[in-house]
């Protein structure tokens, strides 16, 4: 069984939530190690026996992530990746400041070779895998090759489906449409050997399941990420309005089936793929809930052998 290094102390919640949701993953067959502060995660493990790595030391939001995992050696978030570096920790798990989190993936774990920038993989409510969701807000036509290659390869941990169904967001389905960057990314995709390039998608097909995987650059995936979780929640309002207000409230269980599968909180969090270990970024304000899911989120990553079917595939791109 996979060992997950959990970021006690990263989080809105941590570390009662983060330790709750680690106590729930572990119920659940996953094998959570948490790190932080050992006094405050005894207090809410409460006799629950989970293993405890001590840290002394927590990155806040407003530090500056890059020199923070330079001078806070004793960070949790810190702690969490040399455990997966020196092969303690199968992959880790951090519901604290990104950048911080993005930090020590790179500079502790280390990139696959060959990956010029890791991306954030978020997973839509059917599987979709997103990419690049946030990390690199500005991209060349190199890294969305390497998005389309990365996401293939954790669309198939997903759902098993290969090759991949990869697509390019774009402002048009037409070949041509776009920036120079979908321009040029287009013709590099559509040259790529193991996956099924389907072309570009609109907005909105995303969710009509004609791709697994969306490539596009981190401030486009971002913005449609957080798009998408506006829309969803104004729509569950409108309809649990008109329902709960008319003669159909008896259809209150389907629309709370319909909002528990449009909840973020049902994945738990985003892989960073390119990096040489299993890391799941999960929301700041994440719950128990969020959390356990994250872990076993990072669990069936490196049970799967997510990073070498990266790696794999990236080699593949310089071969």
């Amino acid at each position: 069984m996979p060992r997950i290094a959990v970021d006690a102390m990263g989080g809105d919640h941590a570390p009662e939530q983060i330790v709750l949701g680690a106590i729930d993953a572990a119920k659940a067959g996953c094998e959570p190690v948490l790190v932080g502060d050992t006094d405050a995660i005894k207090a809410v493990l409460d006799g629950f026996d989970l293993p405890i790595i001590a840290a002394s030391q927590v990155i806040e939001m407003e530090d500056d992530p890059a020199r923070a995992i330079r001078e806070k050696k004793d960070a949790s978030v810190s702690v969490a990746a040399r455990l997966v570096s020196e092969g303690k920790a199968d992959g880790m798990v951090s519901a604290g400041s990104t950048g911080a989190a993005l930090a020590a993936a790179a500079f502790i774990i280390g990139r696959i070779e060959g990956v010029n920038r890791p991306a954030i993989a978020s997973v839509f409510p059917h599987g979709e895998v997103v990419l690049d969701s946030g990390a690199n807000l500005s991209c060349r036509p190199e890294h969305l090759v390497q998005f389309a290659v990365m996401g293939a390869a954790l669309a198939e941990v997903l759902n098993g489906r290969s090759p991949a169904r990869v697509g390019l967001v774009n402002i048009g389905e037409e070949a041509g449409k776009g920036r120079d960057l979908e321009k040029e990314s287009f013709i590099a995709i559509a040259q790529l050997d193991g996956i099924d390039f389907v072309g570009n998608i609109e907005g909105r097909h995303i969710a009509s399941g004609a791709a697994d995987v969306l490539v596009t650059d981190g401030f486009t995936g971002n913005v449609l990420l957080k798009t998408a979780e506006g829309a969803a929640r104004m729509s569950y309002e409108l309809m649990a309005s008109a329902l709960l207000n008319g003669e159909v409230a008896h259809m209150a269980d389907v629309l709370e089936e319909a909002r528990t599968q449009l909840d973020p909180e049902a994945t738990g969090g985003a892989h960073l793929l390119g990096t040489k270990g299993v890391v799941v970024i999960a929301h700041g304000s994440s719950s128990r809930r969020a959390v356990a899911n994250a872990i076993q989120m990072a669990r069936d990553g490196a049970e799967q052998g997510l990073a070498a079917r990266i790696a794999a595939g990236v080699a593949a791109l310089e071969s």
